[in-house]
């Protein structure tokens, strides 16, 4: 993700936040670069922003770490690596950090998603891999446990197109190719949006999703384990990372049904 690139879709995601959501705890679920790809980064360290700490729920990460077993890494270094969980904490800071009674922090969970992209080439499933359902379990039983004391976060962008990422035609923003991945994203955010885990996947898994989502992992976990949630597009855009090069991006807001 890329402030300067998706800054329409995270505020129109974070314009939905509220004073009263400053005392839940948010789960943060972010792309992971440099983690195994089947596999879910945790860590007990607080995220530093320059408005202010966001401090991680511990009770919580240790009753995830308990049930999820090996499914987890304690991966300190790849947090401190990782921009997508970091962007989330300091917008959560800049819209919510002046709504907190004096002393308290906010608090976050953040995992690290892999790209899963294992499933991708073996015509099966995430889930069929027995540790990565496994997480799936874990993580929604922990959460149902704190039930509305949650808000999910998850930090992502989607496609990737062009020379940048190894496609032999150059990619504009809108224009020419650009305007059938603008199609082809929301149908698959459609699917998200309905909470539609397996129509969501059969859009991915063809050509082993040549739209290269880096948001896959993180939305194929919420879907798997929050269940229970609906939502809708609030933005889309897409967004020229240099000459020849596009990332689209979105921001959603999803409620319990």
């Amino acid at each position: 993700m890329s402030p300067e690139g998706g800054y329409r879709s995270y505020a129109a995601a974070y314009r939905r936040l509220r004073p009263e959501h400053a005392g839940k705890t948010f789960v943060i679920l972010g792309t992971s670069h440099y983690g195994e790809g089947e596999k879910w980064g945790l860590t007990r360290k607080a995220y530093n922003t320059p408005l202010g700490p966001v401090e991680t729920d511990q009770a919580f990460v240790e009753a995830l770490a308990n049930r999820a077993g090996s499914s987890i890494e304690m991966e300190d270094y790849c947090h401190a690596s990782e921009h997508s969980i970091e962007f989330q904490a300091v917008y959560l800071q800049h819209v919510l950090g002046q709504h907190l009674p004096e002393g308290e922090r906010l608090k976050a969970v953040p995992i690290l998603c892999g790209g899963l992209s294992e499933s991708l080439y073996s015509r099966g499933r995430p889930d069929d891999n027995d540790e990565v359902r496994r997480f799936f379990e874990a993580l929604g039983e922990t959460a149902e446990e704190r039930g509305d004391e949650l808000v999910f976060v998850l930090g992502i962008d989607l496609a990737h197109i062009g020379s940048r990422y190894g496609d032999a035609s150059p990619a504009e923003a809108e224009k020419g190719a650009l305007a059938a991945v603008r199609r082809r994203d929301n149908e698959r955010l459609a699917r998200v949006a309905a909470g539609d885990l397996e129509g969501y996947y059969a859009l991915v898994e063809p050509n082993h999703d040549d739209l290269r989502w880096c948001g896959h992992g993180p939305l194929y976990t919420f879907l798997a384990s929050a269940q229970g949630y609906q939502g809708r597009v609030l933005s889309y855009e897409q967004w020229n990372i240099d000459p020849q090069s596009v990332v689209s991006f979105t921001g959603m807001e999803f409620r319990e049904v």
